[in-house]
């Protein structure tokens, strides 16, 4: 093994006092981490996978945290970054380290590379999905994986909407959320006026009166269209729905008033993308 990583990068959990462990402590504790992480340009990639899709987007590690069992999963990635410290411990030094039971491989803590510009993601976009003040990192996580593969260009997240690089969303999102660009808008929901200016024909996913079948959108080709998708409890705001060009439903059966809306992003994104460009 020592003719594929330096020695020295090799710190044992157990025996190492390194304020770089502390961008690992208590990963558990999501409320605590969230806005710290964002704040120090900190984001933590869970998995072997992950990992690799992270650092293949390009994206910078700091370190790797991994049981010793899993190095040699990732050493095209160790390689690649010869500065990186490598730490390693038994399972229940993880464990009491970041605050769970760590059996996906690795973790890495990685650099949040600058924000995407808003109006050059428009511009080079004709499918956008917009999420509204999502709440829940698993359903982030799913939605940018639906995404991803149904050929959405771009997704645009709220201010109050939870992070997606958020080591959960992430690994939800089986990585996607590295190679599908999105960016958090600063002013909601003004912002829309800016895809307005864009030529964005704006929809919204909401039990209104006048929504209509998703099936009976037509999307002409040439046309821009971006995608409101709300809150899991409240769904689209009333501003938001006062700014949209049309609102639309998927049609239900047996008084099911609704899908979850990780589940309703991939049948209105099929939908979107499935249109002619």
């Amino acid at each position: 093994m020592d003719t594929i990583f330096n020695p020295e990068r090799i710190l044992q959990v157990a025996d190492l006092e390194d304020s770089r462990l502390d961008e690992y402590l208590r990963l558990s504790e999501a409320h605590l981490r969230m806005r710290t992480d964002v704040e120090n340009g900190l984001y933590i990639a869970e998995s072997t996978k992950v990992v690799q899709r992270a650092i293949n987007a390009g994206h910078q590690p700091r370190s790797f945290l991994l049981a010793e069992k899993h190095l040699g999963q990732l050493v095209d990635e160790f390689n690649r970054f010869p500065d990186a410290p490598i730490f390693v411990g038994d399972d229940r030094q993880l464990e009491n380290l970041v605050g769970f039971h760590l059996h996906r491989g690795a973790m890495a803590a990685m650099n949040r590379p600058e924000p995407l510009d808003l109006e050059q993601v428009l511009a080079a976009s004709s499918r956008i999905a917009i999420l509204e003040d999502i709440a829940d990192h698993t359903n982030l996580g799913a939605i940018i994986r639906s995404a991803s593969g149904l050929g959405v260009d771009a997704v645009l997240i709220t201010p109050k909407c939870v992070d997606p690089w958020y080591r959960r969303s992430a690994r939800v999102s089986m990585g996607t959320v590295f190679d599908l660009p999105w960016v958090r808008l600063n002013s909601w929901p003004e912002d829309l006026a800016t895809l307005k200016s864009h030529g964005y024909r704006m929809l919204a996913m909401e039990l209104t009166d006048d929504a209509v079948p998703l099936s009976d959108v037509e999307i002409s080709a040439g046309e821009k269209v971006a995608m409101i998708l709300g809150n899991e409890g409240r769904g689209v705001t009333s501003a938001a729905l006062e700014a949209v060009d049309q609102t639309v439903i998927i049609p239900m059966y047996r008084n099911v008033d609704s899908l979850n809306v990780g589940a309703a992003s991939a049948i209105a994104f099929w939908h979107l993308c499935s249109s002619p460009r």
